[in-house]
């Protein structure tokens, strides 16, 4: 290898926002994550179902498409 053109390669932390830690090599300085093996939910089996939040609904009101309610 060529002295002097290769980046400072270190050991770095890394901060997940699940507040998990772990240390790996980088070359930058810190590392920050939104998932990791401890909350992702293929390694977990944990399913985390994320809200759709009324999707649904605003794009029939914006387009303005009447829907049946069901009968109780």
């Amino acid at each position: 290898m060529k002295a002097g053109i290769h980046p400072n390669y270190k050991m770095v932390k890394v901060t997940c926002a699940c507040g998990n830690t772990f240390e790996t090599g980088s070359v930058k300085n810190e590392i920050r994550v939104e998932t990791c093996s401890e909350c992702h939910p293929f390694y977990t089996g944990r399913q985390k179902f994320a809200e759709a939040g009324g999707r649904v609904d605003r794009f029939n009101k914006k387009y303005g498409i009447k829907t049946e309610q069901p009968q109780q």
